[in-house]
């Protein structure tokens, strides 16, 4: 039996767990080029469907129940090399836009968007464009050189001692999060967020959180 031609159509699969959202989303990416093929109201569902649809693009908020967006992409960019995943969120926080690219997102959009441009996102991440305004764009960048530069550091023998969880919560307590934020950033508890910042404190010998930022900020 020859298997039927796949569709010529843009298909796009949505994961938000408002049903308003969701209607929203459908009618601003209608199009005679584009079809939602699948929608999914949590992580959990999405990680079962999203594998038997194969959509083009998979559309994903980061603020979902039980696990997060961020989670779902690290799940399913290696199982669907061909998809090209987009967040679709209210949250413009870096450690999120950060760990979303991280982890295999080809975009990130917040919900302000106007809905034709959303559908022009939509349809430049199937070409293979980053799907992203310019100025989370720059931010991006920004952070990627920054890291990239403090890595190469050898100089500073206070930070080469932090171990690779102490970097990523002094990176976010730099960036001026509390410790319940970071705690979310990084799925672990606030109490588990304190133990390291003391252990950060007493690495870098500094008297204070103010202190530690700015030795990450400029070290050595």
């Amino acid at each position: 039996m020859i298997p039927a031609p796949r569709s010529a159509r843009l298909r796009v699969m949505l994961v938000d767990d408002h049903a308003l959202v969701r209607a929203a989303v459908r009618q601003a990416i209608t199009a005679p080029d584009v079809e939602m093929v699948a929608e999914a109201a949590t992580a959990e569902e999405a990680l079962q469907l999203a594998p038997h649809v194969r959509p083009d693009v998979l559309l994903v908020d980061i603020d979902l129940p039980g696990m997060d967006g961020v989670d779902l992409v690290r799940e399913l960019a290696p199982r669907l090399p061909d998809t090209r995943i987009v967040m679709l969120t209210v949250s413009s926080a870096d450690h999120h836009l950060v760990n979303a690219m991280r982890h295999g997102a080809a975009g990130y959009l917040t919900k302000e968007l106007a809905p034709d441009a959303l559908l022009r996102a939509v349809r430049s991440a199937n070409t293979g464009e980053l799907a992203m305004p310019r100025r989370l764009a720059a931010r991006l960048v920004h952070r990627f050189v920054e890291a990239s530069r403090r890595s190469a550091t050898t100089d500073d023998p206070a930070l080469a001692s932090l171990s690779p969880r102490e970097l990523e919560v002094l990176r976010l307590l730099a960036d001026g999060l509390t410790d319940r934020e970071i705690g979310e950033a990084l799925t672990i508890s606030p109490r588990t967020v304190e133990t390291h910042v003391g252990s950060i404190l007493r690495k870098l010998g500094t008297r204070n959180r103010a202190e530690a930022a700015q030795h990450y900020r400029e070290p050595g």
